[in-house]
């Protein structure tokens, strides 16, 4: 079994610390999302699972070519959605393209691509 100076483990500790807090930083700025709500009445149903083949909410490999696409064609694309699996505005027809656009950025947070 291998020994660890002392100064090692306060150097590991210190660094799992720092990685801890800064997962716990993205949780809290995910969960003070201003697209939080929208996503989670509208979007999750499909994007938690991946029905259709929708992208899963923090699936990085999913989403890469998405983000490439840019904002404004990712919201494009949500207005009027991907037949047969995507209905138009994500089934939120009372959505501004605001309330969309923020839903939009909450899905790319989770795969720290957003603007937020």
């Amino acid at each position: 079994m291998r020994k660890f100076s002392r100064v090692q483990v306060l150097v590991l500790v210190g660094l799992t610390t720092i990685a801890l807090i800064g997962c716990a930083e993205q949780e809290t700025d995910l969960t003070e999302h201003p697209g939080l709500q929208t996503y989670t009445k509208y979007c999750a149903s499909c994007h938690n699972a991946g029905i259709a083949d929708a992208p899963k909410l923090g699936d990085r490999d999913k989403w890469q070519w998405r983000v490439s696409k840019g904002p404004d064609a990712l919201l494009q694309t949500t207005i009027d959605g991907i037949p047969p699996g995507m209905p138009k505005k994500g089934m939120c027809m009372s959505c501004s393209d605001e309330q969309l656009v923020d839903a939009i950025d909450y899905m790319l947070a989770a795969v720290g691509a957003g603007a937020s």
